[in-house]
């Protein structure tokens, strides 16, 4: 009987033997993985720490305010150019209302001293139905040759006003069609140079800047004499120059200053080209 006990006590001392180490085997593990822990927790410690100081030293502080400065004055900037665009367009607005309206009463005054001259009498001493000397015998006989068509004045005036009107308040496109069937219509009328400039100062709006060309040079062939050349050769030298053909425009302001140095629209162009 003793035999058995004593084999029974050897296998109960290695069982009890075997618990131990594998105990001692968890406990290890478990304290290295609550060293990793600790180190772990350590290093966050130390960078939170880190992140702390460069707060409190103004490093991030600095750079979000400098970011949130910059944000405010690009606002405050863009602000301020939308008030300058705005009046700048006010400003070119009241300049162009400005220019219209002594366009206006030029060409009315135009039409006052053309009827006024037509309405002289042929002579001194001349009777009402006389003819002159070197008449032709049709208009000795009576035989008078047909009379030109009379336009309506008032007609060709309520016209043009419309298509001023209609540049004045920037319906471009309505204006220009209306001053092109103003000058069909009414070619030989005093307001037909003016008609045809602010044609193509309509174009020129419109940035079609080959057709406000085109339409300046069209007033300067067909109306050589009419006071408005001058400013349409002024024109034409903006459009050539916003189409960066600078070597066109210096020879049409040098033309301008050349033909009509008297001019307002000639003291421009020299000082577009630096010219006292």
């Amino acid at each position: 009987m003793r035999v058995p006990l004593l084999v029974a006590l050897a296998f109960i001392a290695s069982f009890a033997h075997a618990a131990l180490f594998d105990d001692n085997e968890a406990r290890r593990r478990i304290d290295e993985t609550s060293a990793r822990l600790t180190q772990i927790q350590r290093q966050l410690e130390d960078r939170i720490a880190a992140l702390e100081t460069q707060l409190k030293s103004g490093g991030l502080v600095d750079l979000f305010n400098q970011v949130e400065q910059i944000r405010s004055d690009i606002a405050r900037l863009r602000g301020q150019v939308e008030v300058a665009t705005y009046e700048l367009e006010q400003s070119q607005k009241r300049q162009r209302d400005l220019y219209v309206d002594l366009d206006t009463r030029l060409r009315k005054l135009e039409a006052a001293t053309q009827s006024s001259s037509e309405g002289a009498p042929a002579g001194p001493g001349a009777p009402a139905g006389s003819v002159s000397p070197g008449a032709p015998p049709s208009a000795a006989s009576g035989t008078l040759p047909p009379p030109r068509p009379v336009s309506d004045p008032a007609a060709e005036q309520r016209a043009y006003d419309a298509a001023l009107d209609q540049f004045k308040r920037g319906d471009y496109m309505g204006a220009i069609a209306n001053f092109s069937t103003f000058v069909k219509n009414y070619p030989q009328s005093a307001l037909a140079p003016s008609a045809q400039y602010w044609m193509g100062n309509a174009h020129y709006a419109r940035k079609d800047y080959r057709a406000s060309i085109s339409a300046q040079r069209a007033l300067i062939t067909t109306y050589p004499t009419s006071p408005k050349v001058p400013d349409a050769l002024l024109n034409v030298a903006s459009a050539q120059s916003d189409l960066n053909d600078n070597a066109a425009a210096r020879r049409t302001l040098e033309e301008l200053i050349a033909k009509y140095p008297q001019t307002e629209a000639a003291i421009k162009a020299k000082q577009r080209l630096g010219i006292r």
